[in-house]
């Protein structure tokens, strides 16, 4: 016999085995979160301290990604005016 499991590498093996397993977990938690920005567009929004953009210019950015139609931008400026 060679050994007590892990394939006859005994201790080191199981460690060897351990440290893969938890590499290929980061690996698919780091592939998520990947993923998951470059979907939503990145975190740049949340870079940017709070308070430091006008509504006026929430609006404006987002009349300019096409999250808000022309009347509806019209209509919000008009609303915070």
């Amino acid at each position: 016999m060679m050994g007590y499991g892990y394939g006859g590498m005994g201790l080191l093996g199981g460690l060897i085995g351990l440290i893969v397993s938890i590499a290929v977990l980061v690996g698919i938690v780091l592939l998520i979160v990947w993923a998951v920005r470059s979907l939503t567009g990145g975190a740049s929004h949340w870079n940017q301290p709070s308070g430091s953009q006008s509504p006026a210019d929430i609006l404006k950015v987002r009349y300019a990604r096409g999250e808000i139609t022309r009347e509806q931008y019209q209509q919000m400026l008009k609303d915070l005016g």
